[in-house]
């Protein structure tokens, strides 16, 4: 079981390096509002990642390739939300330093239900992340029982939130480090998002016309 553990581990760290739309948000909360709204947001995603694998070893992988054209409209969908989610990004507004925690005062129950909801949100809504554990399960763990799964969707979903978790905690490292300087960033990973998704769309296309 622990080597199951392992590979999820490693497979959630793995899949959590390319940009996506749960690193943007994590990257926006650390900036504009609190390292624990990050973390919040990270906590969601994870979750959610590590559902999509144990979804994957429950056997969604062959339906997925008994209907070809699932995948295609998966990436067609999360193409779309990507580049929009991006586009939003890239418009949004200068950010604004966040204020102490204790001179705002927030609602922490609230705060961290709010990440933790867009975190998940954010990975329902691309369904072409289902994809990607659907071809990693069945690369790396093709054989494993639903007990094996499970442990693996574990992995994945803690390897999934170390990622998360450094990705927010080196935002607030370079908030505080280069301040207005880092205005940049958000717009920056936006705008990589948007490319993403204009590359899922072209995968798509190229499935639809060929």
């Amino acid at each position: 079981m622990l080597a199951f553990f392992l590979i999820g581990f490693a497979a959630g760290v793995i899949t959590g390096v390319p940009i996506g739309p749960v690193n943007v948000a994590v990257i926006d909360a650390a900036y504009r509002h609190t390292l624990r709204r990050a973390l919040s947001v990270g906590t969601g995603g994870a979750i959610a990642d590590g559902l999509y694998c144990i979804l994957g070893v429950a056997g969604i992988s062959p339906k997925l390739h008994a209907y070809p054209v699932v995948p295609a409209i998966m990436h067609v969908v999360s193409g779309l939300v990507l580049v929009v989610y991006g586009f939003l990004t890239v418009r949004s507004q200068p950010v604004v330093q966040a204020q102490h925690e204790a001179a705002r005062a927030p609602n922490v129950r609230g705060e961290v239900w709010s990440g933790f909801k867009i975190g998940v949100t954010l990975i329902v809504l691309n369904p072409a992340a289902l994809v990607t554990w659907v071809v990693v399960v069945a690369k790396f763990v093709p054989d494993a029982t639903y007990a094996q799964g499970m442990v693996t969707g574990g992995g994945v979903a803690i390897g999934s939130f170390a990622w998360f978790a450094f990705v927010a905690v080196l935002t607030v490292k370079g908030k505080r480090a280069f301040g207005d300087k880092a205005r940049w960033l958000p717009r920056v990973v936006g705008a990589a998002l948007i490319g993403y998704g204009l590359y899922l769309l072209g995968n798509a296309v190229y499935y639809f016309v060929t």
